[in-house]
């Protein structure tokens, strides 16, 4: 990869020329068996939560498996606003892919909700960075950085092993 290329990525592709515009996304008030079953069905693993086409958080998969399924409750009883990340990082449209790239990298977070004004207005995954020209060396090292434990997990690694 040419320097000029590398240069040209970092200065001035958005996100906006890359994020997915058609978000699917669920209210603070859907259950949790129906998240799950439209994560299934659209093949993501994450959905943005908007209150009145706000932002007000973000439902994984992991939130499902972790505070719902490994204690066993119904998931058709508990509603996403009681499992959800409430203020996720986000991301504006106007951002480099650069700066979103970073943002994965520190958070640890492959997407990244993308929001205007308050108002969700797409979504940029870690693959949508990787896949644009000149990119590849950035998306590499956050995914590296994304991937390594977490301070949490690595404590709890470190009690299972004392």
């Amino acid at each position: 990869m040419s320097n000029d290329k590398k240069k040209s990525f970092k200065g001035s592709d958005k996100v906006r020329e890359v994020m997915t515009t058609d978000v699917d996304m669920v209210s603070p008030s859907t259950k949790i068996g129906e998240a799950a079953r439209q994560m299934r069905d659209m093949n993501v693993g994450s959905l943005p939560v908007v209150d009145r086409q706000e932002l007000v958080g973000i439902v994984t998969d992991r939130d499902i498996t972790i505070r719902v399924t490994a204690d066993g409750v119904n998931p058709d009883e508990v509603l996403v606003k009681e499992v959800m990340t409430a203020g996720p990082v986000t991301v504006r449209p106007d951002q480099t892919l650069d700066e979103a790239s970073e943002m994965m990298s520190q958070h640890q977070v492959r997407r990244l909700p993308v929001v205007e004004k308050g108002k969700l207005v797409g979504m940029l995954a870690l693959g949508d960075v990787a896949t644009e020209p000149g990119s590849q060396d950035e998306a590499g090292s956050a995914l590296t950085d994304i991937s390594q434990p977490s301070d949490m997990d690595r404590s709890i690694q470190a009690e299972g092993q004392a």
